[in-house]
């Protein structure tokens, strides 16, 4: 029998390439993984396609409502242009294009909270022993009860999570930790892999190219969070001795309990404010990092933080910061604005402030020297047969939310450290 030749519609189907976020059950799992429904799953595909949509389809009719509707609008007001952001901002909230995507988004953020949560919270008792059984007693685990939340953290509930990061509903709880886990998936589409951890094997990627010598005896990572973006590290260079420092004793307990069913080894978690840390000697770490740490701190913890890093890293060592990029004058008026969203309606107050500091200043006035400072751009890598490169998923721009980020760090040279001294 001659097979029927395929028609254009046929062949266009042929051709057609899937470039959405790839189906939960591809996430990795390990000992505090909580197990989820049918329906629990479909809820996730569902915010995690959500968000993609609102990123490819929606957004640019925002672009599109901005060039035709609000910037004319403004210079027929006003008779010039936008001066600031935030005059774009203010104009924008008026468009029914920015009403619409602005709402949905804020939405998609606080249902996938409440996802998380709820899976979460049905199994929690299961969760924390377990959590319990793999960290109790272990050394590598060092918490601080007596320490006194920042106000940066205690007074808000960064991106909409219930009880923020450090919250404790029961003793021993890694409820947060294990919410904060379970829905990743959503926020970035999976762009970071199938165990969340794309940032961590970016940075490692970055430090190879650019330092393929570079051999850290110790490493500190900076508001570890449950330590996805360290443990990479950790993994690259195994005979290096590994910190994760947080504030929040549910992401800490969690965090071990992850890296060990993981089979990682080499990482302690310590329970401290990155803005003080005496339990260190100076000069005790060859790198130190932070992964969209900084954002989620205040003005004056940012420079006692730069401070703490000068202090505590070695001669020759390097510190990076990954965070969304800089305001610039050369970074559009529009596009600033579509960033300082996150500020503004999804409980990250500090945001915008962030982006407008100068940080090379603050390194410098944390004492390195200016010839000593680094740039660079680093994006996640995601599991291959998890997250296809998609053409789309470079041509369409999230703001805040794109698996990318900007470094900015300095490699601290022994001239630097002896005139600190």
């Amino acid at each position: 029998m001659t097979a029927k030749p395929a028609t254009p519609v046929d062949a266009l189907a042929d051709d057609r390439r899937y470039d959405g976020p790839p189906d939960y059950r591809q996430v990795g799992r390990h000992d505090l993984s909580p197990s989820l429904t049918h329906d629990e799953i479909a809820r996730f595909n569902f915010l995690a396609h959500m968000n993609r949509h609102l990123a490819t389809r929606i957004l640019p009719g925002v672009g599109r409502a901005y060039e035709s509707r609000v910037r004319p609008d403004f210079h027929r007001t006003h008779g010039r242009d936008f001066s600031d952001r935030q005059e774009v901002r203010r104009a924008l909230l008026k468009d029914p294009a920015f009403q619409v995507w602005s709402a949905l988004r804020r939405n998609t953020m606080e249902s996938r909270q409440q996802a998380g949560r709820s899976v979460v919270l049905r199994q929690a008792a299961r969760l924390n022993a377990r959590s319990a059984e793999l960290t109790r007693g272990d050394p590598r685990l060092v918490l601080d009860p007596t320490l006194q939340m920042p106000r940066y953290i205690a007074a808000v509930d960064n991106h909409c999570m219930p009880g923020s990061y450090y919250t404790e509903l029961w003793p021993e709880d890694i409820s947060a930790a294990a919410n904060y886990d379970a829905g990743l998936f959503v926020t970035t589409g999976g762009a970071l892999g199938r165990l969340t951890d794309g940032a961590g094997w970016g940075l490692v990627q970055w430090m190879r190219e650019h330092h393929p010598d570079f051999k850290p005896r110790r490493i500190l990572d900076i508001g570890c969070g449950l330590g996805h973006s360290v443990l990479p590290i950790a993994m690259a260079y195994p005979d290096a001795e590994v910190v994760g420092v947080d504030v929040a004793a549910p992401m800490l307990r969690y965090g071990l309990a992850r890296a060990k069913s993981l089979g990682v080894t080499n990482i302690r978690f310590v329970q401290a404010n990155a803005e003080s840390l005496p339990q260190f000697e100076a000069a005790s770490f060859d790198w130190i990092q932070s992964t969209m740490f900084l954002h989620e701190t205040s003005y004056p913890a940012l420079q006692a933080i730069f401070r703490e890093t000068f202090r505590l890293l070695a001669p020759g060592g390097f510190v990076l910061h990954a965070e969304q990029p800089q305001y610039t004058p050369e970074m559009p008026l529009y596009e600033q604005a579509l960033r300082d969203w996150d500020a503004f309606y999804n409980n990250e107050p500090f945001w915008t402030r962030l982006h407008e500091i100068d940080l090379d200043a603050f390194m410098v006035r944390a004492g390195f020297a200016k010839a000593d400072l680094l740039h660079g751009g680093v994006e996640a890598i995601a599991d291959p047969e998890q997250l296809r490169k998609r053409p789309a998923l470079s041509e369409a721009e999230d703001y805040g939310r794109r698996a990318a980020w900007h470094i900015t760090g300095a490699r601290k040279h022994a001239a630097t450290s002896e005139q600190a001294a």
